[in-house]
């Protein structure tokens, strides 16, 4: 029977979720490189800090679960969840990228129906 070698990479480094960032570049799109010990919240100041400038997806995965997504849209309401509690001001492109995650604009709120 085969033993499987062990790997030379430890297994607690790799049971938590990772966050790539897709940014367009002018020479075209590219993951940027983040540190290793990034987690979602790092993430989330990150982007409100302006670390990227042209985000267009956000990529999760957890190699020791062996599973990936898309969660562009999860980190969208995030955004929108803290500019508007925290009252952040945001760039251009980082509210593109919100907008074009959630489907509407964002920062517009609507009337509340009069009460008669």
């Amino acid at each position: 029977m085969r033993m499987a070698s062990p790997s030379i990479v430890p297994n607690d480094r790799l049971d938590k979720d990772f966050y790539l960032v897709l940014e367009d570049f002018r020479s075209g799109a590219a993951f940027r490189e983040t540190d290793e010990g990034i987690d979602y919240s790092t993430l989330i100041e990150d982007l409100l800090r302006g670390e990227y400038d042209q985000v267009l997806r956000v990529v999760a995965f957890n190699p020791a679960e062996g599973w990936s997504r898309d969660a562009s849209e999860d980190v969208a309401r995030e955004l929108e969840r803290r500019i508007g509690t925290e009252g952040r001001e945001i760039s251009d492109a980082l509210q593109d990228f919100i907008e074009s995650q959630v489907g509407r604009r964002i920062g517009v709120q609507l009337p509340l129906p009069l009460q008669l």
